[in-house]
């Protein structure tokens, strides 16, 4: 394997990532044919010039991708399946109720998004953002403000964030050791976050589309599809803590996550039918996240800076254009980082850009408009300047405690 190819002292694998991005920032009604344009440039060119982190030609590349298979498989497996979950939330008729439980004022809005964060702390952030989108298009009528759609990612986000069952980068770190109380402390930035991101984001809602107080009368919940939603969260939930306690090698085996969901959802499709038709636009979806995944994944990306709080922020920012979960195995394998800043950091950064995390890809199957970059950056600016304030706020209450690299 060679080394990498340089322009102007920068490896061309980041050039040619770094016009994926561009392509899809500016290209957003054609995100798909662009991230597998992007794929196949990148890989073609590792192929000619570079080869692969485990070898040479097409049997590095088959050697990476196995590597990259549990990843891979479990994130196509929890999308189209969370796609599934909340047809069936939404057909349930529960968020139908939900405009008589929330105030119509603009602290609806900040009541919904406190809920998406606390289900965040239990629940996969996919599913969390899923709920939210979905209660969020009947308690507004439809009319969901962009701003607040950014707020509902950042809200699921930085939810998991101190939960070591959250977020995948925070289990990470519990199966290398890191305790879960020290993660924990990331919800003193996250909540300081909230604050700064949910109170705006709750403004602009309520200015685009209030919440309406008349829910329909003589609601009839269909509590076999409730059952079977909760079913499948809590099924999720439960293989996640017995996996990472008792079997954790299958983490990177298996896609366990993924599969457990699915046989939930199979073995309850003859009580109510999954909504399959739902499937092909977020199979797109899917298909789109895992291509810039797995090109990302084919950066020549080693080593980190050295462990510092300047590197955990900047790491955050790394993060909306960068796959969280390579810079967690790096950050673990180098050592001398303050866990609980580094778990906001990657887990809470991705909220910046729509693409940044896998939450932010589930609710734009939901919601088109949320594919626009320039638009995410404009309306969801409350956002990036919230991780900013959090950040800083944990480190003066907190303080910088490295761990022994």
């Amino acid at each position: 394997m060679s080394g990498p190819v340089l322009f102007l002292g920068i490896p061309f694998d980041f050039i040619l990532f770094a016009l994926t991005l561009l392509g899809v920032a500016l290209f957003h009604r054609h995100t798909l044919p662009v991230a597998l344009a992007g794929l196949g440039v990148t890989t073609v060119y590792k192929l000619i010039f570079t080869g692969f982190k485990e070898g040479a030609g097409l049997a590095g590349l088959g050697l990476h991708l196995g590597h990259e298979f549990s990843l891979l498989s479990n994130l196509f497996l929890l999308l189209m399946g969370f796609a599934l979950l909340s047809r069936h939330f939404e057909e349930s008729a529960v968020p139908d109720e939900m405009p008589a439980l929330l105030p119509d004022n603009w602290t609806g809005g900040l009541a919904l998004l406190v809920i998406v964060f606390v289900l965040s702390g239990f629940l996969d952030n996919i599913a969390a953002a899923i709920i939210g989108g979905t209660v969020a298009r009947h308690v507004f009528r439809g009319k969901v403000h962009i701003g607040y759609l950014a707020a509902i990612v950042a809200a699921s986000n930085a939810g998991g964030a101190g939960s070591v069952l959250g977020d995948t980068t925070t289990t990470m770190m519990w199966v290398a050791g890191v305790s879960p109380l020290v993660v924990l402390e990331a919800y003193v930035a996250a909540f300081a976050a909230l604050l700064v991101f949910a109170v705006p984001a709750s403004l602009q809602q309520h200015r685009h589309s209030p919440i309406v107080k008349h829910a329909r009368r003589g609601i009839a919940l269909d509590w076999a599809r409730v059952v079977i939603v909760i079913a499948m969260l809590c099924v999720v939930v439960a293989t996640n803590i017995v996996t990472n306690l008792y079997f954790p090698v299958l983490l990177g085996r298996v896609p366990v996550l993924g599969l457990s969901l699915w046989a939930v959802l199979l073995a309850t499709a003859p009580w109510r039918r999954p909504d399959w038709s739902v499937l092909p636009e977020t199979f797109k979806s899917t298909v789109f996240l895992i291509a810039l995944v797995t090109t990302a994944s084919l950066m020549p990306v080693e080593t980190l800076p050295p462990a510092s709080w300047q590197t955990a922020l900047g790491l955050g920012f790394v993060s909306a254009v960068f796959d969280n979960i390579p810079l967690t195995a790096l950050a673990l394998k180098q050592g001398g980082y303050d866990w609980g800043f580094l778990a906001y950091a990657v887990g809470f950064g991705g909220s910046m850009i729509w693409f940044g995390s896998s939450a932010g890809v589930a609710l734009s199957n939901q919601y088109a408009e949320a594919k626009s970059v320039g638009l995410w950056l404009r309306h969801g600016w409350h956002v990036a300047v919230a991780y900013v304030i959090g950040f800083f706020v944990m480190l003066v209450l907190l303080g910088w405690h490295a761990d022994a690299p």
